[in-house]
C-alpha cells in the first residue's frame, strides 16, 4: 500500500510538469531543482540523523498558483538519535521522500498558500498533512504556517518564521532567518511518560517546541542557479521540549537538543 501510494503521487507530480508544459507558451511556467549536503537532518527540532551526511534532492513546478514538489533524504549512514530509530542501522538509505500540492493566492502584499504533504518514511510510518501557509510581503516576510496530520500522527504543528537578505557584493546576498514552532499533540500516541507507571500515559504532549536561528550567503554562479551555504542552530523552546523523566524522553518523539546543521543547497530556478 506504501509503495503503491508514492507511485500514484509520483505519477500525479509527473502529470502536473507534462500538462504545465503543454501551456508554457501561453502561461509562465516555473519551478526549481536542488541538492543539498548537510551534516544532519533536522525536522522540527527533531534530531533526525547523526555522524552521517546527508543528501537532499529537491524539485518543484509551478503554474497559476498551483504547484506540484518533490523533496527526498539520503542518510549516508543511519545510527540511532534520541528521536530516530534507523531502518538500516549503519547503511547508507534512501529513507524519506515527500511529495507536496499547493495551491497559493496573493491579495496585495498578503499571500495564502494551502495544500497537502505526503510523507514517505522508511524509518517510521508514512503521514499525512494539510496545511495553510500566509506571508506578508514586509522586510521580514513573516510566514505563520499551520500543519494538521490527518493519518498515523495527529496533531497540529505551528510556525512562524522570519526572514531577511542583506546585499554583500553583487548578486550576492547575506541571508538571516529564524523561526519558533508549537506543537500539540491530538491522538494517544502523544501521550508523554510517566514515572508511576514507566510508559507514555501521560497527558498529552503540548508545548512551544524548537527554535531555529540560521545565517548563510546565496552566491549565483551561473544563469539561474545560485549555491547557498548555510549554518543553522535548533534548540528546545521550552522544558517540556527537552525533558527527560527517569533518563527516558518526556516525549513520544525524543527529546530536542541543542543541534547544529551546516551544509550547502544548491539551486538551478527555471
Amino acid at each position: 500500500m506504501k509503495g503503491l501510494r508514492i507511485l500514484i503521487l509520483a505519477a500525479v507530480l509527473i502529470s502536473f510538469v507534462s500538462l504545465s508544459s503543454l501551456y508554457a507558451e501561453e502561461t509562465k511556467v516555473t519551478g526549481s531543482a536542488s541538492v543539498g549536503v548537510f551534516n544532519s537532518y533536522v525536522f522540527r527540532g527533531f534530531e533526525l540523523s547523526s555522524d552521517s551526511l546527508v543528501v537532499q534532492p529537491a524539485l518543484t513546478v509551478s503554474y497559476k498558483g498551483f504547484s506540484a514538489s518533490f523533496w527526498g533524504n539520503i542518510n549516508s549512514k543511519e545510527t540511532p538519535t534520541q528521536s530516530f530509530v534507523p531502518d538500516r542501522e549503519d547503511q547508507k538509505s534512501f529513507n524519506e521522500t515527500d511529495l507536496t500540492m499547493s495551491y497559493a493566492y496573493t491579495i496585495d502584499k498578503l499571500s495564502l498558500t494551502g495544500g497537502y504533504i505526503y510523507y514517505g518514511t522508511k524509518y517510521a510510518a508514512e503521514t499525512e498533512e494539510l496545511f495553510l501557509s500566509i506571508v506578508y510581503d514586509i522586510i521580514t516576510k513573516p510566514t505563520l504556517t499551520v500543519y494538521q496530520d490527518i493519518t498515523a500522527y495527529p496533531g497540529t504543528y505551528i510556525n512562524l518564521a522570519i526572514s531577511h537578505s542583506l546585499p554583500v557584493y553583487q548578486e550576492i546576498t547575506f541571508d538571516l532567518g529564524a523561526s519558533v514552532g508549537y506543537f500539540a499533540g491530538d491522538s494517544n500516541y502523544w501521550n508523554t511518560y510517566e514515572s508511576s507507571t514507566g510508559a507514555y500515559t501521560g497527558k498529552k504532549y503540548k508545548a512551544f517546541h524548537d527554535g531555529m536561528v540560521k545565517a548563510g550567503f546565496t552566491v549565483p554562479v551561473a544563469k539561474n542557479v545560485v549555491v547557498q551555504p548555510v549554518v543553522q542552530y535548533w534548540f528546545p523552546l521550552s522544558g517540556k521540549a527537552e525533558r527527560e523523566v527517569d533518563g527516558v524522553s518526556y516525549n513520544h518523539n525524543g527529546k530536542i537538543d541543542d543541534t547544529f546543521v551546516t551544509g550547502v543547497n544548491v539551486v538551478m530556478s527555471f
